[in-house]
């Protein structure tokens, strides 16, 4: 089952880097969007609940890790409809390999290159204005592991329902985007109106969001005391990256049969 797993898993990750575009659309458009919203908004917001000498590029910048994640998802599980288009993903069907494996090396696959990426740009922090430790790094990680986890399984849910790419990007923009916006990343949840607040305290992205906030600022641990403690939001991302998948497996399982 590893060499099964291990072998979906290689192919995903050599397909993603052999397609530059992708990778290069994963990376540079959230850094896009830091630039422009992150330093344009910069003087603009006053953020409620935050540090007074933290900027909004500063808050911002965890957020944009979260979107190198969410848009690496995206892109990586993409792939399963042009398998099926191709006829790849029904020949994998009928191999003997578990429905899990399969959903497993593709959810693997995908976090690893949304993993990769979000280290990439994690380097960033210092220009964020973020000090970073060797322990706030390899808590950093940890969490982006496990909600990059959730959100390739949340595309995979998406993507073995569709057959249709202008499709997954319309239920990509109605489904994911607000999650991600309604987490805490694009502003805070203490400044929000409260059926809004409301909202982002019951969306599970939040509490993945309010993890990686607070282990980048691990060495700080009271600069954001209005979030949710770290280890109740680490626990909930768990909870979080192990529902979805169980849900992406029901779904390649009922597809399957199809």
């Amino acid at each position: 089952m590893l060499l099964q797993i291990y072998t979906l898993w290689k192919r995903e990750v050599v397909r993603f880097v052999r397609q530059r575009s992708r990778v290069t659309g994963a990376l540079l458009q959230p850094l896009v969007f830091w630039a422009l919203l992150g330093i344009g908004f910069n003087a603009s917001f006053r953020l409620p609940g935050a540090p007074a000498k933290v900027s909004y590029a500063e808050y911002f910048y965890p957020g944009v890790i979260a979107l190198v994640l969410l848009f690496t998802a995206i892109f990586a599980t993409i792939s399963v409809i042009e398998d099926r288009k191709q006829g790849f993903l029904q020949g994998v069907l009928v191999a003997p390999i578990t429905r899990r494996s399969i959903v497993l090396s593709q959810a693997m696959g995908g976090t690893t290159l949304a993993l990769v990426q979000g280290i990439i740009f994690l380097a960033l922090a210092p220009i964020a204005g973020v000090a970073l430790s060797l322990s706030a790094v390899a808590s950093t990680i940890v969490i982006m592991a496990l909600v990059a986890f959730a959100l390739t399984n949340m595309g995979l849910i998406i993507a073995w329902r569709l057959d249709s790419t202008q499709g997954f990007h319309a239920i990509m923009n109605l489904i994911l985007l607000p999650i991600w916006m309604l987490s805490g990343a694009f502003f805070p949840a203490a400044g929000a109106p409260g059926w809004l607040a409301w909202i982002m305290r019951v969306n599970p992205m939040t509490y993945g969001m309010s993890a990686l906030r607070q282990s980048l600022y691990l060495a700080h641990p009271g600069s954001f005391a209005s979030l949710p403690n770290l280890t109740f939001s680490a626990i909930l991302t768990v909870a979080f990256a192990l529902l979805t998948y169980v849900a992406a497996v029901r779904v390649a399982a009922r597809a399957a049969t199809i």
